[in-house]
C-alpha cells in the first residue's frame, strides 16, 4: 500500500510539474523580421534585440529572428516559412523592387489568412507600390508616395478624414517629447491608457497617406507647426485588419532613445500580442507616462558613449 501511495504522490507531483512548465512556456510564435532600412539613420542592428528582448520579457513570446538578404542579396532561397508564427513583425524597409512576386504573393497569402503583422516606424516606408501591403499599413510615407498612393490620414474635430490633396507622403521634425491622445479606449491595446500621455523624444511622423482600408486610429499627436509640423493629429498608434490577419502599426519608435519609452514598450508587447491572438492579457505599468511627463526604463537605455546614428535623406 506504500509502495501504491508513494508512486501517485510521484505521478501527481509530476503532473504538476508538466503544467507549471507548460503555463510558464512561452506560447506566441512570433518572427521579427529585418536586415534593411532607408539609411543608417534607422539602424535596425541596434534596433532589434531591444524589440526581441521587449516580447521576451513578458513571458509570451517565443521570437525568431529572421534576416531577409541586403540589397543586392540572393532572394531566390528567401522563403521564411510565415505559417510557423501567429504574429510578424516588420522592422525593416525596402524599395518595391527588393523581394520578388513570389515572395510578396506568399506574405499576402500569410497575412489574409489570419496571421498578424506588427508595422513599426519606418516600416511604413517600404514597398510604397506594393498594393497589398499597403493595404495591410493603412498609411505610409517617403519613397515617392504621394496622392496616388492615397489620401492623407488624420483627425479633425474628433473624427478621422481624409484629404486628397495632392503632395508628397511623410515628413517630421526634431526630436522631441510629444503627446499622445488615446482616441479609442475600449480597444484591447489601449483598454486602460490614460486619456494623454507623453512619449520621449522621437519622431512624430506627419502627413502619411495610403488607402486607410478597414483602419481604425487608437490615438493621435499634434505635429506642431514650430517643429517643421503639419498643425494637425496626425495618427499615431492604428489597427488595420487584412482579410482574416490582424495588423497593429506603430509610427514611434526611431532609435534607442526612443525604445527605452515606457509607453513605446507598453504599445508594442500589447500590440503584439493583440495582433497574434485577438486578445490583451498585460496589464498596463503603474510607471506608464502621464500627461504631463514621460517615463522610461533603466534597462533599456542606449549603452554608455551611444549617439543616435545620422545619414543621408531617404528618397
Amino acid at each position: 500500500m506504500s509502495k501504491r501511495r508513494g508512486f501517485a504522490g510521484l505521478t501527481v507531483l509530476f503532473l504538476l510539474t508538466c503544467v507549471r512548465v507548460a503555463q510558464a512556456a512561452p506560447t506566441i510564435r512570433a518572427m521579427i523580421l529585418t536586415g534593411e532600412s532607408g539609411g543608417p539613420y534607422h539602424a535596425w542592428q541596434e534596433t532589434t534585440p531591444y524589440l526581441t528582448r521587449m516580447l521576451e520579457e513578458t513571458g509570451l513570446f517565443q521570437v525568431t529572428v529572421v534576416t531577409a538578404p541586403p540589397a543586392g542579396g540572393d532572394f531566390s532561397t528567401f522563403k521564411p516559412d510565415w505559417d510557423r508564427y501567429q504574429v510578424v513583425v516588420f522592422n525593416y524597409d525596402a524599395p518595391d523592387e527588393r523581394w520578388p512576386d513570389e515572395l510578396k504573393a506568399s506574405f499576402e497569402q500569410y497575412v489574409r489568412s489570419g496571421g498578424g503583422l506588427v508595422v513599426v516606424h519606418a516600416s511604413d516606408n517600404a514597398f510604397p507600390k506594393w498594393t497589398a501591403y499597403n493595404l495591410m499599413i493603412g498609411i505610409g510615407g517617403w519613397r515617392g508616395r504621394d496622392e496616388k498612393s492615397g489620401p492623407f490620414w488624420y483627425f479633425k474635430d474628433g473624427r478621422l478624414v481624409s484629404d486628397s490633396s495632392p503632395g508628397p507622403a511623410g515628413g517630421h521634425g526634431a526630436r522631441l517629447p510629444y503627446k499622445i491622445e488615446t482616441r479609442v479606449s475600449d480597444h484591447p491595446i489601449t483598454n486602460g491608457l490614460p486619456q494623454v500621455w507623453m512619449q520621449v523624444a522621437d519622431e512624430l511622423y506627419a502627413g502619411l497617406r495610403g488607402p486607410g482600408a478597414n483602419m481604425t486610429v487608437l490615438a493621435t499627436a499634434y505635429s506642431d507647426p514650430a517643429n517643421r509640423g503639419t498643425g494637425r493629429d496626425e495618427p499615431i498608434l492604428m489597427v488595420i485588419s487584412y482579410g482574416k490577419g490582424r495588423v497593429f502599426h506603430t509610427i514611434m519608435g526611431h532609435d534607442l532613445a526612443a525604445l527605452n519609452s515606457i509607453g513605446f514598450i507598453t504599445v508594442y508587447q500589447r500590440g503584439t500580442e493583440w495582433a497574434a491572438t485577438g486578445r490583451v492579457t498585460q496589464k498596463v505599468p503603474a510607471d506608464f507616462p502621464t500627461a504631463d511627463k514621460p517615463s522610461t526604463r533603466a534597462e533599456y537605455n542606449p549603452p554608455a558613449g551611444w549617439t543616435s546614428p545620422t545619414g543621408a535623406p531617404r528618397k
